[in-house]
């Protein structure tokens, strides 16, 4: 029974780039997370490209236009090895976008029905426990948006906390 040898070259790029965890780069090159340990101390290989891999994936970002095939390349320059890894991650990052649009048409949607919901005192229990789900589903989805728009700032954050507490309080008093 002969055993696949693990793709070193890709498995380096990985490493060097610095966008996955050793334990994730193990996984997907199906390999041990030690003997990639090993190797890389053996070899000298430096996880010294992580802020050019950010900045890179930063600008593919803001030009809303990824790369979808990317070829294995003979050379391994640093600037081809952050070029594989933005690739990758703005499109996750794009994926990301895309999941969370769906989901704010169906945040939306509750909106529009809290709205058109009347509340006596026979529903208003259910329409408090509905209403803070619906409050709950929003924020993640505002949260998971500023993420994906690298828009998380301290005044950021603090408005979504800030609003996640009215709520809380709006709650309360119902």
């Amino acid at each position: 029974m002969t055993t696949k040898q693990p793709d070193w070259e890709a498995i380096e790029r990985a490493y060097r780039a610095g966008l996955l965890s050793l334990r994730a780069i193990a996984d997907k090159y199906d390999t041990n997370e030690g003997t990639i340990r090993s190797r890389a101390k053996k070899h000298g290989w430096l996880r010294d490209l992580t802020d050019q891999v950010r900045a890179a994936t930063n600008g593919k970002l803001s030009r809303t236009a990824s790369r979808t095939d990317v070829t294995q390349r003979a050379v391994r320059e640093d600037e081809q090895i952050i070029d594989e890894a933005s690739d990758e991650a703005a499109s996750v990052v794009l994926a990301h976008r895309a999941d969370l649009a769906q989901w704010r048409g169906i945040a939306n949607k509750l909106c529009d029905a809290f709205s058109g919901m009347d509340v006596d005192k026979d529903n208003i229990g259910d329409f408090a426990r509905s209403l803070n789900a619906g409050v709950d589903a929003q924020l993640k989805v505002i949260k998971g948006e500023r993420q994906a728009y690298n828009l998380d700032t301290e005044t950021g954050d603090k408005t979504v906390s800030d609003l996640a507490a009215m709520m809380d309080e709006l709650s309360k008093d119902a």
